[in-house]
This record gives structure tokens, C-alpha cells and sequence, in this order.
């Protein structure tokens, strides 16, 4: 795996790469609060195979991309990261990935650019839509999300986080993840105004628009130990889906799927590449990904 520096209009990106340049472009998108390194154990099982694999850090846990304002997180901005940090790797066309919020811009980005997401596979993270119905419908939804509101706290849900050594922040890993990667996403965050940035995500405010039904091949992994996504909005995304769809239960497994079961979510996600290898262009341009400097 090797460091890269993505640059675009909205400031530098860092991620990491592996896989052949020429290979089939896969971008992983990580969540909260985590960052591209989430994605190590995938990156290898896809690099292995033959995929061009970008995790970036995105827009706030970059250091070259990290505004102060909430309102520069709105999701149409998050999505507006994806087609700047693609276009300039050379993507004309990807697959995506994403888990936790960085499920959530996966769909939407899947929404507003379908001819250029090949394929689309998320993580713990409910359809959007799905998610806003079980928010009106379900009150164990309802109880689940409640962190989003009391997280909407500045500057004191930070100090709570941070304090001493991190320890509620900690907590949210629920022990799922190796203690070096925990460790890793405290000093990331710990750094100065990182932790705000990854909070605006929830600041910003609701979407700009209402997005519809997705027509690419999807393939939806969720788990029944998730803590932030009930069954309810889990089997409501098939009402969200278009094209061909396949739904995934991880038995016992925490919403850490990534780290947790590393494995099952790799073979999971080669077998939706390797299904879907044909659909809409069967071309993409060669990488241009070189790591800068």
C-alpha cells in the first residue's frame, strides 16, 4: 500500500493505494470515526485480485481539506469530494464502497451519478430514504439515532470525547476493533480541529435534496449487532433499490464490520465486483494515481 496526495479544487486529499494502475477502480469511502485505514484488510483481498484500490481520507479528516464552517459538510459537498477526488485519479467509471457515513455519501453519490458508479456496495448504512421512513415509523430507530442529535454540541462534545485519553471516544469502538487502530483514530483525531471536522458531518444540517431509488447493482452488508441501524431500516432499503440488489446479514457482528469481520466482507465484495464485472462501460481509463508530492 502506498501514500498518495489527491488534489483538487477543494483543498488535498491523502489516501492510500494498492493494486495494479491499470487494475479495475474500486474507491473506499470510511466513516466516523475512522479513516481511510478502516479498509487495510480490503484493500489487500481487492489489490490481490487485480483492483486499482484509493481509500481516501475524506473531506475534514485530510488536513489539506478539513474547513471549519458545518455547513461546508452538507452532503451535496461530500458527494461534490467524490466525482473531484475520481476525475482526478482518471475514473471515468468505479465501484464504490462505503460504510457508516461514508455509506451514506456512497448512496447518494450512486443517485446523482449512476452512469458513473458500476457498482455500489454499502455497510451498516441504510438507504437514506429508507432511514428518514424508519425515523417516522420506528421508534427503536428513533431511540438509535438519538447520538446524532446530542453529538450536534460544540465545543462540548469534543471535550467529552477527549477526555481523559480519549475515552469516550474509545468506547465507541465497543472493543470490536484492534486497540491499534482505536489508537490510531484517537491521535488522528486528537489532532488540532480534526474532531470538529468529523462532527460537522453531523452539523451540517439536513440534505440539500431527497434522493430516489438507486438503479446501479447494489449489495447492502449490515449486521445484527449494529448499535445505529435496526432491522427496521436494513430490510426497508429493498424498497430503494432499482437495480440488482443483494442484501447481506452479518450474524453477531457489531457495527464495525470492516475490522471485525474483515474476511466475510472481502469475499462479500469480490463476489459483487466479479458479478457485476460487465455492467454499464465495461472500459475505464487508466489510473493516473501516482502518488504526489
Amino acid at each position: 500500500m502506498t501514500e498518495l496526495s489527491i488534489s483538487t479544487a477543494a483543498g488535498v486529499f491523502d489516501a492510500i493505494v494498492a493494486g495494479p494502475p491499470a487494475g479495475r477502480p474500486v474507491l473506499l469511502l470510511h466513516g466516523f470515526p475512522q479513516t481511510g485505514r478502516v479498509w487495510q484488510r480490503q484493500i489487500a483481498a481487492l489489490a490481490a485480485q487485480g483492483y486499482r484500490v484509493v481509500a481516501p481520507d475524506q473531506r475534514g479528516y485530510s488536513p489539506g481539506a478539513r474547513p471549519e464552517r458545518p455547513e461546508d459538510y452538507h452532503i451535496s459537498v461530500l458527494v461534490h469530494d467524490v466525482v473531484a477526488i475520481t476525475e482526478e485519479l482518471g475514473w471515468a467509471a468505479f465501484d464504490l464502497v462505503g460504510h457508516d457515513w461514508g455509506g451514506a455519501v456512497a448512496w447518494w453519490t450512486a443517485d446523482a451519478h449512476p452512469g458513473r458508479v458500476r457498482t455500489l456496495t454499502v455497510v451498516s448504512t441504510p438507504h437514506p430514504g429508507a432511514l428518514a421512513t424508519t425515523l417516522r415509523t420506528d421508534q427503536d430507530q428513533r431511540d438509535r439515532s438519538r447520538y446524532m442529535i446530542d453529538w450536534c454540541e460544540t465545543p462540548a462534545t469534543e471535550e467529552r470525547m477527549l477526555a481523559g485519553d480519549a475515552k469516550k471516544l474509545r468506547a465507541a469502538y465497543a472493543g470490536k476493533i484492534p486497540q491499534a487502530s482505536a489508537d490510531a483514530n484517537v491521535r488522528h483525531l486528537s489532532q488540532p480541529g480534526a474532531l470538529t471536522a468529523a462532527l460537522n458531518w453531523y452539523r451540517a444540517g439536513r440534505p440539500d435534496g431527497v434522493i430516489g431509488v438507486i438503479d446501479v447493482p447494489t449489495l447492502y452488508v449490515w449486521s445484527t449487532e449494529d448499535s445505529a441501524f435496526g432491522p427496521a431500516a436494513a430490510q426497508e432499503t429493498s424498497q430503494w433499490i432499482n437495480g440488482p440488489y443483494r442484501f447481506e446479514t452479518l450474524q453477531g457482528v457489531s457495527h464495525w464490520i470492516p475490522e471485525e469481520a474483515p474476511d466475510t466482507l472481502s469475499r462479500l465484495l469480490l463476489e459483487q465486483l466479479r458479478t457485476h464485472g460487465t455492467y454499464g462501460t465495461t472500459a475505464h481509463t487508466p489510473s493516473t494515481d501516482s502518488p504526489k508530492r
